[in-house]
């Protein structure tokens, strides 16, 4: 087929590369304008411009793809079917139905659960067991369309925002491939989602990081782990930013002190006092210092039990 590919992020250069691999035409891609980042304010493209500069691919970047002009543009690429994949824009309904076989997404999530911009976050957060990928018909709404196909993915009991990211976009790769030709020959019969079972999850920022100290330990565990490497959880100590990398829930432990205390410091770890249990700390970062190992932090930190995190 000859695809259209919209999308940003490292997520989406699997599926790009996937259907390149499996022989089909990608005439352009579509991407986000290239930006300033770090303090240095260097400008740096997106992985998915560097994957089809690499490929011999032209490049479209609107910042508004919804433009009469970035329209126009977009029609002088034949396309068969418009792929997007966490490309970052909403596409108008005219975008929508220019291809023969219209738009569709590949979306990191079992819809209609976790629709928005996190789900991959949220699904740890909120202690799922499974998730998956779902490839999804494009319509005005935020991922409302109609389901085509559907993988599952387990969600280890260790499993990080970034772990499982890489599992997603590689079955995500997967499915794409799988599904194309099913849509090509009228092989897929669309399911509409059920409403009644559809959430939606906000957009990262740093300050759903935070860590409140009263709640259970196993929620603040996962949070860690949700938002491992961005935007990550964090806590606070003599006005200094700490975050949290790898941490584990002391089992049956139980507490009578203030939520974010100290209880105890051996040799590799600490533990912290929860609204409910105890979480041990196992890597950590303090503001303005590289991430380290709770042993190698320890070595040049006096922490003591009775400091109060937070």
């Amino acid at each position: 087929m000859k695809i259209v590919y919209m999308g940003t992020p490292d997520f989406s250069v699997g599926a790009l590369e996937a259907l390149i691999k499996a022989g089909h035409e990608v005439t352009a891609v579509v991407t986000q304008p290239d930006k300033a980042k770090g303090r240095s304010g260097q400008v740096q493209c997106s992985p998915v411009k560097e994957c089809a500069v690499r490929h011999g691919i032209p490049v479209l970047q609107p910042f508004r793809i919804k433009t009469p002009e970035a329209v126009e543009e977009l029609k002088r690429y034949e396309a068969d079917v418009y792929v997007v994949a966490a490309f970052g824009q909403i596409l108008s309904k005219q975008i929508l139905e220019m291809p023969k076989f219209g738009c569709i997404n590949i979306h990191a999530s079992l819809l209609p659960k976790y629709r928005g911009a996190a789900p991959i976050n949220q699904c740890i957060i909120d202690g799922e067991k499974e998730t998956g990928v779902t490839i999804m018909q494009m319509d005005a709404g935020v991922d409302t369309g109609d389901i085509l196909t559907q993988k599952k993915v387990i969600i280890e009991d260790k499993e990080t925002a970034e772990t499982l990211f890489g599992k997603l976009a590689q079955a995500g790769a997967e499915l794409i491939v799988e599904t194309l030709p099913l849509i090509e020959n009228g092989g897929i019969t669309p399911v509409k989602q059920d409403e009644n079972l559809a959430s939606h999850v906000k957009m990262m920022d740093k300050s759903m990081g935070k860590i409140d100290w009263t709640q259970d330990a196993a929620c603040i565990e996962r949070l860690v782990r949700g938002l491992n490497p961005w935007p990550s959880a964090y806590t606070f100590y003599q006005g200094k930013s700490v975050k949290i990398w790898s941490s584990d829930v002391v089992k049956d432990a139980e507490n009578a002190v203030q939520p974010g205390t100290i209880v105890a410091v051996a040799k590799d770890f600490f533990d912290v006092a929860c609204g409910k249990g105890i979480l041990r700390i196992y890597e950590l970062q303090l503001e303005g210092k590289k991430r380290m190992d709770t042993k190698s932090f320890l070595l040049g930190n006096q922490w003591k039990a009775g400091m109060l995190l937070g």
